[in-house]
């Protein structure tokens, strides 16, 4: 018996159930693969926008650290003040009293003011540093004793936010921090040209200071470069032979899984913790020397094995096992496969892990002030043992200052501290591509 479709000789072009059911499948894994696309790709954007926000908001309240307030004034190197005994021996211009020469200067800008508390807030408009830079004048060119020379003198930290247009003027005249007749000096200076921003090469060049416009980034630049070197010379070496050990000479047996065990509890210690353990056997016990970059390296480096290790390992795990089956095939030894073959190849991962835990040890501040780098450091250290800070102490440091000034200098150094992890990862990454090799 026959169907009428078979009687009319045609076919049935229906699609089945299992082909509706097949295609129904397609659409909705289609879709999932779309949606987890979408997902991805808005994951991506959120994350550069976040970046972006964090970048926008940084450099647009620390690029004005990197420029800073002068004013212009006639000096005069007034001998009786920079050397009363006429000897000129570099030891007699040291103590000279270059702050009363500044003073001189700023007060015959304005020869009407003459009530004390007037001439004292007109005093005010110069940096205390202004002194310094007269010193230093007169150190380098002695002959400028009992000239009278134009020179650009270091502005105060309230007028650098004013020139800087930080400071809120009110109804009455005067500015946060900056009296009406003080905004009136400034004014004055500034209608003749006497004010003008410079680049701040203080800023870049200079180590700490409680005077805002006189604070300086580069000593905690070269503590930071010492503690990282400190850091990489103790951790590198110490993390690559111990995973190569484990992964590639150490037996199989429980106290190896207890000792894999604690490394990845290491590796999520609060960073505090090793702090704690730096202040009690490096201090304490050993006696090493406090706030140093020494001491900040080796409690880094403590904290940054295990990751270097977990990462050197899975590195020396992603090498294919032909390359060992084909070195021990042409009669290598065991060490010959390891450093002849394994370990190049591997190098370009274990640099990634190096980098991972160099970038940590580079953002840490909760250990380091455990061993005394929270202390204010003027001087530019010299070497390991000297008294230092690092860029993250730094910031901390001056976030915590009342001075409006510190605010823009906190955004400045944060660049910095960008633009060092961001060199470092660089030389990181060019080694990495040096190293690497493909099978």
């Amino acid at each position: 018996m026959s169907n009428g479709n078979a009687s009319t000789g045609t076919v049935d072009r229906r699609p089945s159930a299992i082909a509706q059911t097949v295609e129904s499948g397609l659409r909705r894994r289609r879709a999932a693969e779309r949606r987890l696309k979408i997902y991805g790709l808005l994951a991506i954007g959120f994350a550069l926008a976040a970046l972006c926000v964090l970048l926008v908001s940084v450099i647009s309240k620390g690029y004005t650290a990197f420029q800073q307030t002068y004013v212009s004034l006639e000096v005069e190197f007034d001998r009786d003040k920079i050397d009363p005994d006429g000897t000129g021996k570099p030891e007699n211009l040291r103590r000279g009293d270059y702050e009363s020469v500044a003073r001189a200067a700023i007060r015959s800008a304005f020869p009407d003011v003459k009530g004390r508390r007037d001439r004292r807030d007109l005093g005010k408009l110069l940096s205390t540093g202004a002194g310094d830079q007269l010193r230093r004048m007169v150190l380098d060119n002695p002959k400028v004793i009992g000239a009278r020379q134009r020179i650009w003198l270091l502005a105060s930290d309230e007028i650098d936010m004013l020139n800087k247009g930080y400071a809120k003027r009110g109804p009455d005249g005067s500015a946060t921090k900056v009296s009406r007749n003080q905004v009136a000096w400034f004014d004055a200076l500034d209608r003749k040209g006497a004010i003008q921003r410079h680049f701040n090469w203080r800023f870049l060049s200079g180590g700490d200071s409680r005077e805002p416009e006189q604070a300086g980034i580069w000593g905690a630049v070269v503590g930071s470069a010492l503690t990282m070197l400190v850091t990489l010379l103790l951790a590198f070496p110490v993390g690559v032979m111990a995973a190569i050990y484990l992964e590639e000479f150490a037996p199989k047996n429980r106290w190896t899984d207890l000792i894999e065990v604690n490394i990845n509890n290491l590796a999520a210690v609060p960073s505090i913790v090793f702090g704690l353990l730096g202040l009690a056997v490096f201090l304490g016990f050993f006696g090493l020397p406090r706030s140093a970059p020494l001491i900040g390296g080796l409690v880094l480096a403590l904290m940054t094995l295990p990751t270097l290790i977990i990462a050197a390992r899975a590195a020396l795990k992603a090498v294919p096992p032909s390359i060992r089956e084909a070195a021990y095939g042409l009669g290598a030894s065991r060490v010959q496969v390891v450093t002849h073959h394994v370990l190049p190849l591997a190098m370009p991962g274990i640099l990634t892990g190096t980098i991972i835990g160099m970038a940590q040890a580079l953002g840490e501040t909760a250990p380091l002030l455990m061993v005394g780098m929270v202390a204010f450091i003027v001087d530019v250290p010299g070497g390991i043992t000297d008294a230092a800070t690092v860029l993250p102490v730094q910031v901390y440091i001056w976030a915590d200052s009342p001075e409006r000034g510190f605010e823009e200098k906190t955004a400045a150094a944060i660049m910095v501290l960008l633009a060092f992890l961001v060199a470092m990862n660089a030389v990181a990454i060019f080694l990495r591509k040096k190293f690497e090799r493909r099978w």
